[in-house]
């Protein structure tokens, strides 16, 4: 771990608020190693992300070090060494984390280090198992499903239920309700 100045320069003083203020608009951290990747790779990459409303940026370790440690995070110093980039996210970390994983097969040099997740760490298999989820929505989207289920069925069935007497005449309804009051009254006796 780099050890920092008791004096900075002006300029890095500038590019530490500048990465803090940066780090600061988005919630989850995914941190990769990006050794091996060319130009052409991260850019794809880059617009993938940026579909799942998260930024692919790389920040000067020692400048995203500082920045982590005074917005009160220390514990993702860990992931802070090498040629690291970090997937920013303001959405879902899991569909970021999925893109990353489909990436992978795409560009096996790429890494995924850890992350940090909902004011937890991750690690590398952690997050992997993160981005086999699905995401909120989905989960939203299947419940609502179950819940409306049974509801589209009752209403199927009273629909078909009123068809059915559209289609016979109220009459069809009468008899059916007046057949068990007939079997319940005696029958008249004969002389």
């Amino acid at each position: 771990m780099a050890m920092m100045a008791k004096k900075l320069q002006p300029a890095k003083t500038a590019a530490i608020e500048e990465a803090k203020k940066v780090l600061g608009e988005y919630t989850d951290y995914i941190f990769i190693d990006y050794r091996g990747l060319t130009v052409e790779q991260i850019t794809k990459l880059r617009h993938s992300l940026a579909k799942s409303e998260a930024q692919l940026k790389v920040i000067k370790n020692n400048f995203a070090r500082v920045a982590f440690d005074e917005m009160k995070n220390t514990e993702v110093a860990q992931y802070l060494s090498g040629p690291t980039a970090i997937a920013m996210v303001k959405g879902e970390a899991n569909e970021s984390a999925k893109i990353l994983f489909d990436f992978i097969k795409e560009a096996p040099t790429l890494v995924v280090k850890g992350a940090w997740v909902e004011n937890e760490i991750y690690d590398a298999a952690k997050i992997e198992a993160l981005s086999k989820l699905p995401g909120k929505k989905q989960l939203i989207a299947m419940l609502m499903s179950a819940i409306n289920g049974p509801a589209r069925k009752l209403a199927g069935t009273l629909q078909a239920y009123v068809e059915k007497l559209e289609k016979e005449g109220p009459a069809a309804a009468a008899p059916a309700a007046e057949a068990p009051a007939a079997e319940a009254a005696p029958a008249p006796a004969a002389e």
